[in-house]
């Protein structure tokens, strides 16, 4: 699979960063890309910065939006990872993935199920939980298990995905840190982001993509001084090894994945199979208090 990723940061205006998303996007077909990635929300500005009624305007686009991106998969050739604030109804907003096949036919949605609710990341204000449960994406380059940002946390949404036949974790982000933040917290933060995500690829013997934003954002209403995108988007095979690693600035690059890996992988660590599911049944319980 030769998957092309593209670290970004925001333009000041959604035309520009569409722009420049563009531009990155047919130079990484130019280098034989068959899918790609974009990072979460990467239309506009991060907007759950802060609270405003107003900032659920830019879900108003939701039908344009996946015209337009249907057509850059097609025109492309390529299968399109995109990531866009819906809107389902009056009232209801979700934060979602759509993926478009080569022809630019819609392949499968996703629709975010862990909402965070933090300072600078108040997205339990916009976004309704999805309600499509953990699904793969059948494409022509494979099952794409995508899931969004916070779901990145919680070992439980990975599983799931590779219990359903997924080829390969896909994650598109928005995190960042505090300027504020001393610099001891901003590497415990970063590392365990990294660390997470590569226990995934670990345990369920699968390759892993995680794509970030860069750059700061802030709101002139904002009581924080903003979030500066940490970037660091990576890759890493079936072992939780790293194929690639970007740094905190704008990347776009192609990176080749062999997914015969995964079987070899769990030939050799199986996980999957040693599992006592005869013992998981408390793993749905909010919590287990001790007798």
């Amino acid at each position: 699979m030769r998957v092309g990723l593209v670290q970004q940061k925001f333009y000041g205006s959604k035309d520009l960063t569409i722009k420049e998303s563009l531009k990155s996007i047919k130079k990484l077909k130019e280098h034989g890309a068959e899918l790609i990635v974009l990072q979460e929300l990467h239309q506009d500005r991060y907007f759950c910065i802060n609270q405003n009624i107003d900032n659920f305007d830019l879900a108003n686009s939701w039908e344009d939006d996946l015209l337009f991106w249907s057509n850059i998969a097609k025109e492309n050739s390529i299968v399109l990872v995109t990531s866009l604030f819906e809107k389902r109804a009056k009232g209801i907003y979700h934060n979602c993935v759509v993926v478009f096949e080569k022809d630019g036919l819609i392949a499968g949605k996703y629709r975010k199920m862990h909402i965070p609710d933090d300072p600078g990341f108040y997205e339990k204000f916009y976004f309704t939980p999805g309600d499509l449960g953990f699904e793969p994406i059948e494409t022509s380059v494979g099952k794409l298990g995508v899931l969004i940002c916070w779901d990145q946390w919680f070992p439980e949404a990975a599983r799931l995905m590779c219990l359903k036949g997924a080829d390969i974790l896909i994650y598109p982000t928005a995190i960042g840190w505090f300027d504020e933040d001393s610099d001891d917290e901003k590497q415990k933060q970063l590392d365990a982001w990294i660390t997470v995500q590569r226990a995934h690829s670990i345990s369920n013997g699968i390759p892993l993509i995680s794509v970030n934003r860069v750059g700061k954002e802030l709101d002139n209403s904002c009581v924080i001084d903003g979030i500066r995108f940490w970037g660091n988007s990576f890759v890493v095979d079936a072992q939780g090894s790293f194929i690639y690693r970007a740094g905190d600035k704008e990347e776009s690059v192609v990176i080749d994945i062999d997914l015969a890996q995964n079987e070899n992988i769990r030939r050799v660590w199986p996980f999957l199979r040693d599992r006592r599911i005869e013992d998981y049944s408390e793993i749905t319980k909010r919590f287990i208090d001790s007798v």
